[in-house]
């Protein structure tokens, strides 16, 4: 219940930043009733758990998201930089990255990460195996084998983990 509560309210929070109208009682009811709609078929769907909603994943998203839109920036400059050449220095390679994280989310997590920073691309995720990942180049390759974004997605994972078992 306090999941459905917790995106009642991202919801609500969402639709008043976004239809930007803030006069019309009109407006009022027909967004609260399109977001308690939308919570109530969620609800039926059965995907308000600790998955679809990941409420958990604490203040520690809003220190990882930053980082990340760093590393994309970072990669996209690479990426610019290596294809603006009259010879371009890519050397694509294939990796396995070995993911830290035990749940799902949070492998998928990294696997997004990994996709979202530019010269790099998740192909595969293998519970065996790991993480197969296209790198444009070695160096983009060896700053995935590197785990700094893997240690990162873990310690989201740790902090939900931590939760759920009750450590402080």
């Amino acid at each position: 219940m306090s999941r459905a509560l917790g995106l009642l309210v991202v919801l609500a929070a969402t639709w008043l930043l976004l239809s930007g109208i803030y006069d019309h009682a009109l407006l009022y009811w027909l967004g609260a009733a399109s977001v308690i709609a939308c919570v109530l078929l969620a609800a039926r769907m059965d995907v308000v758990d600790h998955e679809g909603v990941p409420f958990d994943l604490g203040w520690r998203i809003l220190v990882y998201w930053p980082w990340l839109f760093v590393e994309i920036v970072k990669a996209n400059i690479d990426v610019v930089g290596r294809l603006m050449r009259l010879n371009p220095a890519i050397s694509p390679t294939l990796i396995r990255s070995l993911p830290l994280q035990k749940t799902d989310l949070a492998k998928v997590t990294y696997a997004n990460s990994i996709t979202l920073t530019p010269g790099t691309f998740s192909i595969d995720i293998d519970h065996e195996h790991g993480i197969l990942v296209h790198a444009l180049s070695r160096e983009g390759a060896e700053s995935v084998l590197s785990d700094d974004m893997n240690r990162r997605c873990e310690r989201l994972e740790s902090t939900r983990l931590h939760r759920k078992a009750g450590v402080k």
